[in-house]
């Protein structure tokens, strides 16, 4: 072989190797990182402030549900409106039971890739491993968080099973 044709073949071969790779898919939706905290009678635990309504709430530092306890996510029509429902794996279910149990009266706050969104007051146990949150965000705007949060979700739970 001549060095025109090995180059010619060795840049075949290359060629040939990185269309056998599996390259990354373009995501079609924005990963949306979930996660849900208490909040905390602390006076120097980390406060958050609600974007429309200004509240603001002292949180744990320590989320109680990540985006990795999510598996799923709708918009939920309850009597106050339109709000977030999420459900949680098994798991996560029980320590949010216990949670609720334990602490009535304190309030969760939803926090959407880092921004805090939304809370809701425990009012009562958390039985059914779905939590329903009023998010500071348009109707539009809660379709599209869902559909992120679906999204994200699967992809997440595909994660943890291939290394599992």
């Amino acid at each position: 072989m001549r060095g025109g044709q090995v180059f010619l073949l060795g840049v075949s071969l290359l060629l040939g190797l990185a269309g056998c790779g599996s390259a990354p898919s373009a995501r079609d939706f924005t990963p949306t990182q979930a996660r849900l905290f208490l909040e905390s009678g602390d006076t120097s635990a980390p406060a958050v402030k609600l974007p429309k309504s200004e509240v603001i709430i002292r949180v744990s530092s320590k989320a109680i549900i990540t985006e990795g306890d999510i598996v799923d996510a709708e918009v939920a029509q309850v009597e106050l409106g339109r709000c977030l429902l999420l459900r949680v794996t098994p798991a996560a279910a029980r320590d949010l039971y216990r949670l609720s149990v334990l602490n009535q009266g304190r309030r969760l706050v939803i926090s959407l890739n880092g921004v805090a969104l939304g809370a809701r007051q425990i009012d009562g146990p958390f039985s059914e491993g779905t939590v329903l949150i009023f998010v500071e965000i348009t109707d539009v705007e809660l379709t599209t968080l869902v559909a992120n949060l679906k999204r994200t979700s699967a992809e997440l739970q595909k994660e943890m099973a291939r290394k599992s």
